[in-house]
């Protein structure tokens, strides 16, 4: 065999290339194309990319880098509620950052078929039942869940959305404010009297589109969202 130094460099590499190596069960000799090498990289998440995790999408029970929810073929605008195991696939303990991320939007898309997404708010995530649960509110989307796919879960934020705000005016006065805003997100308020003199109330959201403001009193005023 010629010594390795006497072959040509390859400068475009192509999916089909292939060298040699062993398996790692059997020791076998065997080719590995540069496309397979690719492709084991993404869906086993060997690549760090920062704020990316990868799940399988898969059925109960969950197993290590795996999650489950609505039924295969579903649209992925329709998940509302998922389960995740604790780590991701490639190992990774995950639970602290998305816990970070209650209330932001995520990215949930099908690997090497981006067309294929969920664009989402984290409403909640945490352990129900000694599974890690994530609750979800769709912002937009495309395509179907498939079984066995890899899935990449991605903070994620619209340029559109960050700047996004709402004034609501409240001409009444009222212990309870209904604020229909559709930012499609969970902003934070600001509330005001008429006098525009800062006032403390109690915000429940409802929805990313919909929230009430309670306050201690009835008054006039009002709610600056962003």
């Amino acid at each position: 065999m010629a010594r390795i130094s006497s072959y040509p460099f390859d400068l475009t590499v192509q999916d089909n290339d292939a060298w040699i190596g062993s398996n790692s069960t059997t020791r076998a000799t065997k080719q590995f194309t540069a496309k397979a090498v690719a492709e084991y990289l993404n869906i086993s998440g060997k690549i760090s990319i920062s704020g990316q995790m990868v799940f399988k999408f898969s059925t109960a029970p969950i197993g290590n880098g795996e999650f489950i929810g609505p039924a295969n073929g579903s649209a992925i605008t329709s998940i509302a509620t998922i389960q995740l195991s604790n780590i991701d696939a490639s190992g990774q303990d995950y639970v602290a950052f998305m816990q970070y991320l209650v209330g932001n939007n995520i990215l949930i898309s099908e690997q090497n078929n981006i067309s294929n997404f969920g664009h989402f708010s984290i409403t909640s995530f945490g352990l129900v039942a000694g599974v890690y649960q994530m609750s979800l509110v769709n912002i937009g989307g495309n395509g179907n869940l498939e079984l066995t796919k890899s899935y990449d879960f991605a903070s994620f934020t619209l340029v559109s959305d960050s700047d996004k705000t709402f004034v609501f005016t409240q001409g009444v006065a009222a212990l309870v404010w209904t604020v229909n805003h559709n930012l499609a997100k969970f902003p934070s308020v600001s509330v005001v009297d008429t006098a525009n003199t800062g006032v403390i109330s109690q915000i429940d959201y409802i929805d990313n589109n919909n929230l009430t403001i309670t306050n201690t009193a009835q008054f006039a005023g009002k709610a600056y969202l962003n």
